[in-house]
């Protein structure tokens, strides 16, 4: 709301000629600068001449003063003391820059004080007003006024007193109607600053910082500067908006959720376990969300993930909601059975009990990335030492540069020293240097200085590995360039990488032998874990169905495939005989997209009495027991159908979408197995080596504030929250 006041544009004549000179002098600069741009925009022509009814009364008084009174600045007319106040002071603030002057009987003229340019301003008993005056002044058009103005701004800064001085008096200043503006809220900008400090990941005590504290002081003096213990309070009540838009998002979705942890060190030695939901929307759009971030005080203890899990599903009210679990590192089989009782499934072992998947497919593939470059580590060291000779010096640079040019080596890689932390930057680099290994063969011969080129066997060795890393790197890299990536490309990928792995391990190299095996090891491991869950998610893929795991556990298991492509085609008959069992039109996670369930109404085509299913319980019970055999068929129907054409931009949800009405079962359950995730890690934590740590200042902090700050971040920029400008919960610690 704007700050304009009825009143003042009610001001009759009769009190603006009471207004004194000395009433004039005291109206500050403040409370020019609060004039208002609907004040400005009513400042019409038609006003200006309604402001001047006693100027036209005394025309004739003032030119007999003009010859006989000596005038102040700005050709004011001086009033004998004794004289009562007959004409009022000229407020307008044009008249600081213009002066009047009589040009004959009856006419008189506005002349600018900085350009001497003159302006009509009354012609007998016609007055023209202030507003031209004012757009000469205020739009720049004045070219005096403008050299001023710019001579001013090229000039270095010097604070003035606050007032001014007699010789330098404070300049008066209006707004024009372009100008926004804008209420000082103190509590907008409170909320402002929590945002800022979760978005941006700031320390809470900035707040205190005495830069920070000066630059809001003199950005807006009137904002009281908020302590450490209230902004972290605004900071807690902005996560407490944020999670109760995004409750009120999850309690509408149709489907379960799927969870990953992801546990964090600290060099407090306790651990953090960061908890992500993952979920299909009544849209059959896949969202991502951290849900939690719980602190523990014994990282290391088996029932770590259990009470962490137990916590985000009373937390999200979930305990009926969830579908599987992926971690982000190998368990105990004491932690395994702690966390299985948690998914609400008749048979926890269904699957193997793979619905608890394994392993975290980023973790994996960093660890067998590792194990690579740990088998070629002096190898390595040899090429970091060479980049680094190159990089850390302009003349050496230069040197390396030129000879590649006279040598005409055709790569355009550019040499990197590598982040030791991130894997895929060390692969980057011993790629760059093998394409570039013919101008480090030659650079002891123009740079005397360079002495440990390697060798011929290292650069075959640098070969092996950045061949056996690509494998690995295409497979993370899908993780980092994919929105969503799916269970159905990690089996495919993993299937890829066993195969190329069992083609090389019988290779006469030793190096070569040995670096399969370890990445074989390793590989299997996971596969072992997960695969059964990764090949029901193939199945809910109408291009693929059962005809791809068929495929691929007969290249892998040769003989043994029978055996484990039953396990699958068992299992997902299992789960869909749950799936239908499942009291549907009563149960609100399963109630139909958008049609309210069991609140559907229908009416005969006579336009008879409205019927529902509330109080037919016991006929649906009736018709599931009667016909499930006939139902389940739904199951064998979907994969007796051929097989949909593979396109590359084919969308499995979006085809689930479409044919939901015809396989109204099959489709719930194709909705969670869809959602199962491979990964636990965000995009930029895929290639890390080393395990995240909650870093010193948050890991200060009280858990339920770090909560706050890290997962309002998360929500925030999704797009959780509502409007911005509500109100905040006051909360003091």
């Amino acid at each position: 709301m704007q700050d304009f006041t009825p009143q003042d544009s009610m001001a009759t004549p009769v009190e603006e000629t009471m207004a004194t000179p000395i009433e004039d002098k005291m109206a500050t600069p403040v409370e020019e600068e609060m004039t208002t741009p609907i004040q400005d925009k009513m400042a019409t022509p038609d006003e200006d001449k309604m402001e001047t009814p006693d100027e036209e009364k005394t025309l004739a008084l003032t030119q007999y003063e003009d010859k006989t009174a000596t005038p102040y600045e700005n050709n004011e007319v001086a009033i004998p003391e004794a004289q009562p106040n007959k004409r009022r002071k000229k407020k307008s603030i044009v008249w600081e820059h213009f002066t009047i002057e009589t040009v004959s009987a009856g006419c008189r003229r506005a002349c600018c004080n900085q350009c001497k340019q003159s302006f009509a301003y009354s012609t007998g008993a016609k007055v023209a007003g202030t507003s031209h005056l004012k757009r000469h002044i205020a739009k720049g058009t004045c070219p005096a006024l403008l050299r001023n103005q710019n001579n001013s701004q090229s000039s270095p800064y010097t604070p003035s007193p606050r007032g001014g001085s007699s010789s330098n008096p404070p300049k008066r200043r209006y707004r024009t109607p372009s100008t926004p503006q804008i209420m000082f809220d103190p509590d907008r900008c409170r909320h402002e600053i929590a945002r800022m400090i979760i978005m941006h990941d700031y320390p809470l005590h900035m707040v205190e910082h005495p830069g920070f504290v000066a630059f809001v002081q003199n950005l807006q003096p009137r904002f009281n500067m908020v302590s450490f213990n209230t902004v972290q309070g605004d900071c807690v009540a902005t996560y407490l908006m944020e999670k109760q838009s995004l409750t009120k998002f999850i309690e509408g979705i149709p489907g379960r959720v799927c969870l990953t942890l992801d546990v964090w060190t600290s060099s407090q030695s306790v651990g953090y376990v960061f908890i992500t939901g993952h979920f299909i929307d009544a849209d059959w759009k896949l969202h991502r969300r951290l849900l939690n971030v719980v602190m523990e005080p014994y990282p290391d203890s088996d029932t770590v993930l259990s009470h962490a899990v137990a916590v985000c599903l009373h937390d999200w009210s979930l305990e009926s909601k969830l579908f599987s679990i992926t971690y982000d590192r190998p368990l105990s089989e004491a932690a395994l059975a702690n966390l299985r009782p948690l998914i609400p499934i008749k048979n926890p072992h269904i699957l193997n009990g793979q619905l608890l998947v394994g392993n975290c497919i980023a973790r994996t593939l960093s660890s067998i990335a590792t194990e690579v470059l740990a088998a070629g580590e002096d190898t390595v060291k040899k090429i970091r030492d060479s980049v680094k000779y190159v990089k850390t010096s302009e003349s050496h640079e230069e040197k390396f540069l030129e000879l590649k040019n006279q040598l005409q080596v055709p790569s355009e890689r550019t040499l990197s020293l590598d982040d030791q932390t991130q894997w895929n930057t060390t692969y980057e680099m011993l790629v760059a240097a093998s394409e570039l290994k013919e101008v480090f063969s030659c650079l002891d011969t123009s740079d005397s200085d360079y002495k440990h080129a390697p060798s011929l066997e290292d650069w075959k060795q640098v070969d092996t590995l950045c061949t056996y890393l690509k494998l690995i790197f295409d497979a993370a890299n899908i993780l980092t360039t994919t929105s969503n990536p799916t269970a159905v490309t990690f089996f495919h990928e993993v299937w890829r990488i066993q195969t190329e792995l069992v083609r090389t391990i019988t290779s006469e190299d030793p190096f070569i032998s040995s670096l399969t095996k370890v990445m074989q090891d390793r590989i299997e491991k996971y596969w072992k874990n997960c695969s059964l869950a990764l090949a029901t998610a193939v199945v809910m893929d109408p291009r693929f169905k059962m005809k791809l795991v068929e495929f691929s556990f007969n290249k892998i298991y040769g003989e043994e495939a029978p055996t484990f492509i039953k396990i699958v085609d068992d299992g997902i008959h299992e789960l869909f005989h749950e799936y239908l069992t499942l009291p549907l039109p009563l149960t609100p996670t399963y109630a139909d997209d958008g049609t309210g369930g069991a609140n559907v109404k229908t009416e005969d085509s006579q336009g008879g009495t409205l019927l529902t299913d509330n109080g037919l319980t016991d006929f649906d019970m009736y018709i599931m027991e009667t016909t499930s055999q006939q139902m389940k068929s739904e199951l064998d129907q979907y994969l007796d159908e051929s097989l949909l054409p593979r396109v590359h931009e084919f969308d499995v949800l979006g085809w689930w979408k479409l044919n939901k009405m015809k396989y109204p079962t099959l489709s719930k359950m194709a909705r969670d197995i869809l959602s199962i995730p491979v990964s636990t890690v965000p995009s930029e934590s895929v290639f890390d080596t080393v395990a995240k740590e909650m870093d010193q200042y948050r890991s200060s902090l009280r858990p339920e504030t770090v909560e706050a700050l890290i997962c309002a971040k998360d929500w925030m920029q999704h797009g959780s929250a509502e409007a911005p400008n509500n109100a905040l919960v006051r909360m003091e610690y």
